[in-house]
């Protein structure tokens, strides 16, 4: 359930939705954290919902020490009404036992609220590549078809590649099974695309192919990516360009006491 931290109902209608898919790496929330931050987008409201593991924290994006105590939750929505953009930060990890619940809910919110289209950034296991995907940039993209009819232009002067089908037995080509789709460690990627086909609703996914460990860089490499289609940023030096959070100091934790040595 979607509860507007405004005196009135946020509207979405024709505005583009960016959000994450909680997958390896963490990789689709912090390019989301970098959009925020950088855009200085305000939050509009939050998602209420059992299939997050329960969390709060400060402010992630405190710029002084007026607003760092805010009080943050697991899913919270963020906008910029004169950019046409909206922005769904996931926080916490998905009670393993409510995935498809939690895929339901969100495409039920993204169709009540007219979104003119949605951008899932994920993320899937290097070492599971086919060996068709081991070629060229580690950057896939799915779309549906809804979606497609207004984006096949845009798509073809990118020269994006699409995620590959792959047989159900790796290394095994049968000619009379279907290949399929297969997004190991993207989370809820591979069922919210799949049912957005279903649906109709006009979704697309940017995901690259990476491994545990600092997903800093595969974040930047991402936003970059998405920023060649949406143009949130002027493409030129557009990394030194992005700002950097101030909660991302605390990735890695506070370091080694010194006094263990």
């Amino acid at each position: 359930m979607f509860i507007s931290s405004q005196s009135s109902m946020p509207i979405f209608k024709d505005v583009t939705l960016v959000m994450p898919a909680v997958a390896v790496g963490n990789v689709g929330q912090l390019a989301v954290d970098l959009i925020i931050s950088t855009l200085n987008l305000r939050r509009v409201g939050y998602l209420h919902t059992d299939c997050l593991i329960p969390m709060a924290g400060n402010n992630p994006y405190a710029t002084s020490k007026d607003d760092e105590e805010e009080l943050h939750t697991a899913a919270e929505v963020y906008a910029a009404p004169e950019l046409k953009l909206a922005v769904l930060q996931i926080r916490a990890p998905i009670v393993k036992t409510k995935s498809k619940k939690f895929s339901q809910l969100l495409l039920s919110w993204i169709k009540s609220s007219g979104f003119s289209r949605t951008v899932v950034l994920s993320s899937s296991h290097a070492y599971q590549r086919d060996d068709q995907q081991l070629q060229g940039t580690p950057i896939r993209y799915l779309i549906t078809p809804s979606l497609l009819k207004a984006s096949a232009d845009a798509l073809k002067e990118l020269g994006w590649r699409e995620m590959e089908r792959v047989p159900p037995c790796p290394g095994h080509v049968d000619g009379n099974v279907e290949p399929r789709l297969f997004v190991p460690g993207g989370g809820i990627t591979k069922g919210l695309f799949t049912d957005s086909c279903a649906d109709e609703v006009p979704l697309a996914v940017l995901l690259i192919f990476c491994s545990e460990g600092d997903n800093i860089p595969d974040a930047f490499t991402l936003l970059n990516h998405l920023n060649d289609w949406l143009h949130l940023l002027d493409s030129t030096k557009q990394e030194a360009k992005w700002k950097i959070p101030a909660s991302w100091s605390l990735l890695f934790g506070s370091g080694i006491p010194p006094a263990l040595f």
